[in-house]
């Protein structure tokens, strides 16, 4: 006994003919079906190039469309004459002339000769099959689809949409349950010959022919009445990617299709002339011996849809930009934000940098530049220090700073006299860590010596500006580690809240700090702010500030004792 094989061509012939003749060679005949949108003359010289190999016969014709009727009857013409003509085979496998061996035929008899009854078959109910792509599941077999998907996808959505309106939905031939799965199958002859013989074939025909890419369903259905062992599986490679499409294999997937240790894999590259050469050549030992076992590449190809639809964290290419929140990540790296430190603190940068190693800037969004690390005017990957070419598209300014230094941890300041169309994108960025020391903003303005009007002024429009930036830290959309005290809760115990950012940072050592950085002079800001509030203006972000600081530990001063007569 041997198996037949049926294959479906509509292009790349020379290639088919390839293959043929391997399959040929291996004493397999083979029923060929060629697409009726071939032109004749075409048709003609394939059939001609074939005349001298006894075993490989043509097939009536028929036009196949994808996602229509005409794959199934291609298929069962094909069949038909495969079991009319041939008596000695006893599987028929159906194959496209995309479809490569990648093993030894010899290997796929004696497993099909060893499971003389077992059909191999991708066979699952709707509401088991999870790869179904383009919003139709059990609905492909309770509508009628009489337009073509892609040649007129404007008559086939408004039909849709008019029969679930009207809910014009068609009833299931009797006896049948509807299943789908891969079209490419190995059936043996008995199944095979029950299903084109079957006497109900007219309605079964009738109902499938208007289904939604019947090719997935129909003999995956029937088979379901005549098997006597169905393995759901196909013994063809096939995979497909997110949007439902095929992979192609090319030459540098040589090694990834021995992997597999499949019989035949589907959709080989026309040019491919490395796997073409390997795997149709003499070489018999090309596969060991093994179960086919696709799921051992399926890791690989999981990996690779999810970096082609996600991509790498922080990463964005004219190839592959995504709509906005689908990104793999705002930023590739962690990062850390501080608002507030630089105006409360004398030379925080260079302290910052010194406990933690990491790379400070100054205020990366500043209006008038941006201040890199040592006012550089460029930095890594050529970004600028020029505010309107940042301002452009802050968010992908940010974006590439960070995925420029990736292996480097990088802080910046941020304020209230900042740019702030950034803060969302900081706040929602699971990779920033925000502190803030709210208020710290007025220290700044109580060291100016400028017009207290002008002053209050500036301090309300602050107050506003900083405010609106805590609710969004504090949005539920947050992502973001974030860390908020008030300037008279941080200047009781900055040390504490110091340490504990140093040691989310990662710093160099797991020491305590042995040093501060040095607080700026707090004199008269307690009165500073109560100015603020005579004027009328209410500063509240910083806490409760005495009016007057009373200095630490300091003793009354003993009255001098006197003698009383």
């Amino acid at each position: 006994m041997t198996v037949g094989i049926v294959m479906l061509v509509h292009d790349a012939l020379d290639r088919a003919e390839q293959v043929i003749r391997h399959w040929a060679a291996s004493d397999c005949p083979v029923v060929v079906h060629v697409d009726k949108s071939v032109d004749r003359a075409t048709h003609d010289a394939f059939v001609a190039a074939l005349a001298d190999l006894p075993d490989a016969l043509f097939s009536k014709r028929h036009r196949c469309e994808w996602g229509t009727w005409g794959i199934v009857a291609a298929s069962q013409s094909a069949s038909e004459l495969m079991l009319e003509k041939f008596a000695q085979v006893r599987h028929v496998y159906l194959a496209s002339g995309s479809c490569m061996p990648l093993r030894p035929v010899a290997e796929l008899q004696r497993y099909l000769d060893a499971r003389p009854r077992t059909d191999f078959i991708e066979s699952a109910t709707t509401a088991d099959v999870p790869w179904t792509v383009g919003g139709l599941d059990h609905e492909r077999f309770t509508l009628r689809f009489p337009f073509s998907w892609k040649k007129n996808r404007f008559l086939f959505d408004r039909y849709v949409e008019f029969q679930r309106r009207f809910k014009l939905y068609r009833r299931t031939p009797d006896g049948i349950v509807p299943h789908m799965g891969s079209q490419w199958w190995c059936l043996t002859r008995q199944t095979l010959s029950a299903i084109l013989q079957d006497p109900d074939r007219p309605t079964y025909d009738r109902y499938f022919s208007k289904v939604w890419i019947p090719d997935e369903s129909y003999f995956q259905t029937i088979v379901r009445l005549y098997s006597q062992n169905i393995e759901s599986r196909s013994l063809t490679l096939s995979k497909f990617d997110f949007q439902g499409k095929p992979h192609i294999f090319y030459d540098d997937h040589l090694q990834l299709l021995r992997r597999s240790d499949c019989f035949v894999a589907r959709k080989i590259w026309r040019h491919a002339d490395r796997l073409y050469d390997t795997f149709l050549g003499d070489d018999a030992g090309a596969m060991k011996g093994a179960e086919p076992n696709p799921g051992k590449i399926d890791r690989i190809f999981a990996k690779a849809v999810d970096r082609r639809t996600r991509g790498r964290a922080g990463l964005y290419m004219q190839s592959r930009f995504p709509n906005e929140n689908w990104e793999n990540g705002f930023t590739s790296a962690p990062y850390s934000v501080f608002q507030g430190f630089g105006d409360l603190f004398e030379d925080f940068d260079t302290w910052l940098a010194k406990a933690t190693g990491a790379r400070v800037h100054g205020h990366l969004f500043a209006p008038d530049v941006v201040e890199f690390e040592g006012r550089q005017e460029t930095f890594s990957g050529a970004l600028s220090n020029n505010p309107n070419v940042r301002d452009y598209n802050a968010r992908m300014f940010l974006t590439n700073l960070i995925w420029n230094t990736r292996g480097e941890r990088q802080c910046f300041q941020f304020g209230p006299r900042d740019t702030q169309i950034i803060n969302w994108d900081m706040a929602k960025d699971p990779n920033a860590q925000i502190s803030v020391i709210s208020g710290a903003w007025a220290v700044p303005l109580f060291q100016s010596n400028r017009n207290f009007a002008d002053l209050r002024a500036e301090a309300a429009a602050l107050q506003k500006i900083e405010s609106d930036h805590l609710n969004v830290l504090r949005s539920p959309y947050a992502k973001a580690r974030i860390r908020i005290w008030s300037m008279a809760d941080f200047i009781e115990s900055p040390m504490e809240a110091l340490q504990g950012i140093v040691d989310e940072m990662g710093g160099k050592s797991l020491r305590r700090l042995a040093e501060a950085p040095r607080l700026v002079d707090l004199t008269g800001f307690g009165q500073f702010l109560q100015n603020l509030k005579n004027q009328g203006m209410h500063p509240y972000l910083m806490g409760d500030f005495p009016t007057e600081t009373a200095p630490d530990n300091v003793q009354p001063k003993p009255r001098k004792p006197y003698l009383v007569r």
